[in-house]
């Protein structure tokens, strides 16, 4: 049995004409029956120049940190909006995996789907028409060594969104797209980058996703997704040690995972997803129901039941259940 609480503040404060300062505070708190070696949240991330994350219990089945994820100031514009400091920088349009989303990536195993702490970085986005942005961004790291670069151009055509980008990560030259949009009453959308290292060549990959959804009636929704991750391994040549420093998030190469919601009552909604390996043939499923007790307030139970032969990729996880409240003030 898991059982996660989470506490985040949200003040903003108004400092000036068109522009503001944001501060947000969380304090994350787990207990876990059986010890697991992957955790939901990391302490310490590459993206950031100080650790503002603080430890007050650590044990192999309990923890509490408390960290700042959001700080930063944003000044809009005629031309556009400029941002300094731990923000949130999320590109893609995947609804599971985001292969363009080089800063913040979200583990697909977490049933706490909460975004993750930000990164420390200089956003300049530059307003260029009704529908098309260009967005620059420049990530420094710990002790200002091998920072990120990036840039992102995004727009619409006939109805389709899409964006380009490019940039250096992690001293790996990345080069992406990704687009969205509807083919009668289904949404469709892709993604995908190749990323290419001098020093290294032999480790150049490519990674990508499609998917589609579909609001069937006002109370049916479903998608579906595929993932190719060329920085995978087959079985058997797993990293599992890129997998526990935070470096991936997965160590196969093709993924597909369908989910279905259903709206009992207009306060009551369930879910249900599939995630496999299709490599291994290990994988996940999980369920959960919502109940909104009011604008303010809402309870979510569930569980993910991990499956897989010794030693694959999700025979390595614990299935869990969970009872999760959430209260917005």
């Amino acid at each position: 049995f898991v059982d996660v609480s989470r506490l985040r503040l949200r003040p903003s404060l108004m400092m000036w004409e068109n522009g503001y300062f944001m501060l947000e505070y969380e304090v994350n708190a787990a207990y876990s029956t059986s010890s697991s070696i992957y955790q939901n949240q990391s302490v310490n991330n590459p993206r950031q120049i100080a650790d503002l994350s603080w430890t007050v219990v650590e044990g192999s089945r309990w923890n509490i940190i408390h960290f700042i994820d959001r700080l930063y100031f944003r000044q809009s514009t005629a031309i556009g909006d400029f941002t300094v400091g731990r923000q949130r920088i999320s590109w893609g349009t995947g609804r599971v995996w985001n292969p363009t989303d080089l800063f913040n990536p979200l583990n697909p195993t977490s049933f706490s789907k909460i975004e993750k702490d930000g990164v420390d970085a200089l956003l300049a986005k530059f307003v260029l028409g009704n529908f098309s942005d260009l967005s620059l961004v420049f990530n420094a790291k710990e002790n200002f060594r091998e920072n990120n670069f990036g840039f992102r151009f995004r727009s619409n055509v006939k109805g389709f969104d899409f964006s380009a980008m490019s940039g250096v990560f992690d001293k790996r030259i990345i080069v992406g797209a990704d687009f969205a949009g509807s083919i009668f009453d289904a949404g469709v959308r892709g993604e995908g980058i190749y990323s290419t290292s001098e020093q290294y060549p032999a480790t150049n990959f490519v990674s990508l996703i499609l998917g589609t959804d579909n609001q069937f009636t006002d109370k049916l929704y479903a998608l579906a997704e595929y993932h190719f991750n060329g920085r995978g391994k087959t079985a058997g040549l797993y990293d599992f040690q890129g997998l526990l420093k935070g470096e991936i998030l997965n160590v196969g190469r093709h993924y597909v995972v369908a989910q279905i919601a259903y709206l009992v009552h207009p306060l009551v909604s369930v879910s249900m997803a599939a995630t496999r390996n299709l490599d291994d043939e290990s994988g996940f499923t999980a369920l959960t129901a919502v109940y909104s007790s009011s604008d303010e307030t809402s309870l979510s139970i569930g569980g993910q039941n991990f499956y897989g032969e010794p030693f694959t990729e999700y025979w390595y996880y614990p299935s869990s259940v969970y009872l999760k409240f959430d209260f917005y003030f």
